[in-house]
């Protein structure tokens, strides 16, 4: 969207230094990146980033700050994974956005959903200098906010990640990590904060502490980075070795609860321009009428999934009556927003969705805003399935002047 950047990027781009790019990538993190990364990283005005952090934040704000929101939402952990001891607020917040048109013609942020649940940061940070490596980018085009060194960001993800413990204490809690398209992700954090990375299956219990083997010895576990998604365990029937109702003498940097508490749970309870119309299906199905939208103008969206996993467009009747009334409170009628393409490539405008990545220190209150990731597609949906066999799509970076 920001020329000169993008006219200069698209002129001088080859295929060799896509190629360095996939190369020291994969070097860097160990091991071999299996989810796309797109050709070219993103160039967007400072403004409309800092809009969409003021935004992100925002919204966050009215949910954590609306009782009966924070009452009707402890509703939404199921029984047997909730875990005492919450934070009153989440460690880490993400928030996406897509560009809309407006009435007046403008191009304007529209949030998409957002999980109180950690990203990808060290791969985003890894990714960003690495582009402007292989590109030979402009040094005065920068990606992290709030105008971060390189060092202050990683003491702040340490600080909020570790916390006070020794790291040999410390896991990024995972499903088979080694199978997950994250691993790069996880072997940064590895290389920089000296944490271990660890199966949620192999964890061991005595007591009420948590341990880990290491070099055939078991360490007791004082803080936990969770990355495991409660869907995919109940999808594949996983068994972690302890039982989340315990009260367990642990810490979690990312309470498991908050997967739950800010998630497509809340996208009904937002009324603001920038928020697509969404109701609870049980609820649609009593007043169809309430969204005053026709169907082809419809998602269906299963509240608890990942990766766009479920998602119907346009829902017919019938379809609704197949889900079994019990579960429809477990999914939205939301209305469906047209995002436009922003991102001039070789095939053609390209649409761009922006997330704007949170952290919160022990103690505080306030989510400082610390990276964004961009995902780019021409699909119906930005992930993988819906952008197969396609160029210049898959996951980036979103660089801005500094």
């Amino acid at each position: 969207m920001l020329d000169p950047y993008r006219e200069q990027f698209n002129a001088g781009f080859t295929e060799a230094k896509y190629d360095d790019l996939r190369r020291e990538l994969n070097r860097k993190t160990r091991t071999e990146i299996t989810f796309q990364v797109c050709e070219t990283p993103c160039f967007f005005e400072s403004a409309i980033l800092a809009e969409m952090v003021d935004l992100g934040a925002e919204l966050t704000e009215r949910l954590l700050r609306d009782p009966a929101y924070m009452e009707a939402s402890a509703t939404a952990i199921p029984e047997r994974y909730r875990v005492p001891n919450e934070d009153a607020r989440p460690h880490f917040m993400t928030v996406d956005f897509g560009f809309a048109r407006a009435e007046d013609g403008s191009l304007r942020p529209t949030l998409v959903e957002m999980q109180a649940f950690p990203s990808i940061f060290a791969f985003q940070e890894l990714i960003s200098r690495q582009y402007i490596e292989s590109y030979g980018i402009s040094e005065q085009l920068g990606w992290r906010f709030g105008g971060r060194s390189a060092e202050a960001y990683w003491d702040l993800l340490r600080e909020v990640i570790v916390g006070r413990h020794d790291p040999a204490n410390v896991v990024l809690l995972e499903v088979a990590p080694e199978q997950q398209k994250t691993l790069p992700d996880f072997h940064v954090y590895e290389d920089v904060l000296g944490i271990q990375t660890v199966d949620i299956t192999e964890v061991r219990t005595r007591g009420n502490r948590l341990f880990y083997e290491r070099d055939g010895k078991l360490v007791p576990i004082c803080r936990i980075y969770n990355r495991a998604i409660v869907d995919e365990m109940e999808r594949d029937g996983v068994r972690p070795g302890f039982e989340h109702r315990d009260d367990l003498d642990v810490e979690w940097a990312g309470h498991p609860n908050w997967y739950f508490r800010i998630s497509k749970f809340s996208l009904p309870w937002l009324d603001h321009p920038a928020v697509p119309k969404a109701m609870f299906l049980d609820e649609w199905m009593r007043d169809p009428g309430a969204l005053a939208l026709p169907p082809e103008q419809l998602l269906l969206k299963p509240l608890y999934s990942f990766a766009g996993k479920g998602i119907q467009f346009g829902p017919t009747i019938e379809d609704l009556r197949t889900i079994p009334a019990e579960a429809r409170p477990e999914y939205l009628m939301q209305e469906r927003v047209r995002f436009e393409p922003v991102i001039r490539t070789p095939f053609g405008m390209t649409q761009a969705e922006i997330r704007v990545m949170y952290v919160r220190r022990d103690g505080e209150t306030r989510l400082d805003p610390v990276i964004s990731l961009a995902r780019l597609g021409r699909g119906k949906m930005m992930g993988v399935d819906h952008n197969r066999n396609q160029r210049w799509v898959g996951g980036s970076v979103a660089f801005f002047p500094v």
